[in-house]
């Protein structure tokens, strides 16, 4: 970019810099974001394909999962990266609805071209959708009913429906009962769920119908020493964050011993110590033990000698989850170790799962955290079955949470579609153009569904429109007879969230995407040769640190 003055051009941007202006920057923009909607298009709806994407070090990841899929793709266009943020979005809030909120966001987009190639000014365009997307959560809204937080029925066919079209499907009747128990399980009292509190352990081995349900906390280690309980009964558990071993000083300490027996007497008092320790343990009743960080050789002694479970550098989050289901809380010190902190179950078993030792903390009175385990043949499978499982457990959350929910099938959508229309004409002026391309946009969902089966979209978009022309507000497409019929009937519900999360974020992106006119790109530094500095490779740059690339922007 330079201007010409008296003949002397004017640089103002560093040489290499990239600019695309105006039209071109959009259109750019706008293929860009297409690009990455199509790409997981083919995945949307009960008939949808998977992908298998294979990165750097030939990892393979096979998955129908809109937001996995776009995680894992390398992209690099900035605006190709907007459309990877909506879906991250949609998953943070909601859990489900990837694929639908960028393939809404992508169709968006092409509308808007179309209009762009009509000369209607981009801030137009973005006003007009905005306000269809105002309009859109207010129709849905309307068209949403409500969901008991009980009604477990009702609460499995959503979770049904977040699992059609995964790898899971073969035996989602299995799964989805485990989800809606899991959810329930730790909900609170004022509706609230936390699915952190849910744990998926995946062990690889036996079929998908081996998945069970853990009323309880399934941790992922064995106990220290052979010589412990494999099982205990009338558990109470010490939960503990504190080494079981003997202090050694925190500052710099030096010891001189000038005689044999002194360290003699040394290493007794260290093992004293660490004996007074497990005494401890023992005398707080507890006949079980969780430690978030070491116990040594001798304590381990110890503890066995004393019929003590103890399990070792458990996770913090396990830690947690523990503390949630067992009632106990964590102790920080050895000194606090009380008869009041301990929690209580009713069986603490090692078990071999697929050759690996698991710890089983089951039976717990009202367990506000539990585990699922998901078996499956291979390791993929069992990845692919943990999404599905996640995916299922956040929709079910949420309704519980929100308690609306609305039909599936392209339902909602088409429904949005014609509502919207009404409203573009009663808007009128250069608006009503936009809120147009908005509605049309929307029906980008049933027609994906139709493609996605085989079936003809025209045909299916023809009768879906008919049907909620005459106010059959929840009727949608059924893939597998290619026919339109009342989805609300047929169970197939999805949360309120997932759709007004979706078309607000889409909406959001693609007006963002529209107001970019002008792309300004400064041009990659070339790595200078031979490691930093022009030093020889793995010497670090010492002493180059002035020819570090880019040091100066630190």
């Amino acid at each position: 970019m330079s201007q010409q003055l008296g003949g002397q051009p004017i640089l103002i941007l560093k040489e290499g810099t990239n600019r695309t202006r105006g039209r071109d920057a959009q259109g750019m923009n706008i293929t860009a974001a297409m690009a990455v909607a199509s790409a997981v298009r083919t995945t949307l709806g009960p008939k949808g394909m998977d992908k298998m994407l294979v990165d750097t070090i030939g990892d393979v990841v096979i998955t129908n999962d809109g937001v996995t899929i776009l995680k894992e793709m390398d992209i690099e266009h900035p605006a190709a990266k907007m459309m990877v943020e909506v879906a991250k979005t949609q998953d943070d809030e909601v859990g489900d609805g990837t694929t639908t909120a960028v393939v809404i966001g992508g169709e968006l987009l092409k509308k808007a071209e179309a209009l762009l190639e009509q000369d209607v000014h981009p801030t137009i365009i973005a006003a007009g959708y905005r306000q269809a997307a105002e309009k859109a959560q207010e129709f849905l809204k309307d068209i949403a009913f409500d969901v008991k937080a009980t009604d477990k029925a009702m609460l499995k066919k959503i979770a049904e429906t977040a699992m059609t079209g995964k790898s899971a499907e073969a035996s989602k009747d299995k799964l989805c009962d485990l989800v809606v128990k899991a959810v329930t399980m730790v909900a609170e009292s004022d509706g609230t769920v936390d699915t952190d509190f849910i744990k998926v352990e995946k062990k690889t081995g036996g079929s998908i119908d081996d998945s069970e349900i853990v009323e309880g906390v399934l941790v992922d280690k064995e106990r220290v020493h052979p010589a412990m309980p494999k099982k205990v009964t009338g558990a109470k558990i010490l939960l503990l964050n504190a080494a079981v071993e003997f202090k050694k000083t925190e500052v710099d300490a030096e010891i001189n011993i000038t005689h044999p027996d002194q360290l003699q007497a040394f290493l007794d008092e260290e093992e004293r110590m660490v004996k007074g320790i497990v005494d401890k343990i023992q005398k707080s009743g507890a006949n079980v033990l969780f430690c978030q960080k070491g116990i040594d050789d001798i304590a381990q002694h110890y503890l066995a000698k004393a019929g003590i479970f103890a399990v070792r550098r458990v996770k913090k989050s396990d830690m947690e989850k523990l503390a949630r289901a067992t009632g106990g809380s964590l102790v920080s010190s050895i000194d606090a170790i009380s008869k009041e902190e301990l929690g209580k179950a009713g069986l603490v078993e090692e078990r071999k799962v697929s050759g690996e030792e698991m710890t089983f903390v089951e039976q717990c009175k009202n367990p506000k955290a539990v585990s699922i385990i998901v078996r499956g043949g291979t390791e993929h499978v069992v990845d692919e079955l943990e999404r599905a499982i996640n995916d299922a457990l956040r929709v079910v959350a949420v309704v519980v949470e929100d308690k609306k929910v609305v039909a599936g099938g392209g339902a909602p959508e088409t429904e949005l579609s014609l509502r919207l229309r009404e409203y573009a004409a009663s808007v009128g002026g250069r608006s009503q153009l936009a809120i147009e391309a908005f509605a049309s946009a929307l029906e980008i969902i049933p027609r994906t569904l139709a493609e996605n089966a085989g079936l003809d979209p025209i045909d299916m978009l023809v009768e879906i429109r008919a049907a909620h022309e005459k106010g059959k507000k929840t009727y949608g497409l059924n893939v597998y007879e290619g026919k339109v019929i009342d989805m609300k009937a047929a169970g197939v519900v999805e949360p309120l969230r997932v759709k007004t999360q979706a078309i607000s974020s889409a909406a959001e992106a693609a007006i963002m995407i529209l107001r970019i006119d002008d792309v300004i790109a400064s041009s990659k530094s070339p790595e200078p040769a031979g490691g930093a500095g022009g030093m020889p490779p793995g010497m670090g740059g010492m002493g180059g640190m002035g020819g570090m690339p880019g040091m100066g922007d630190y």
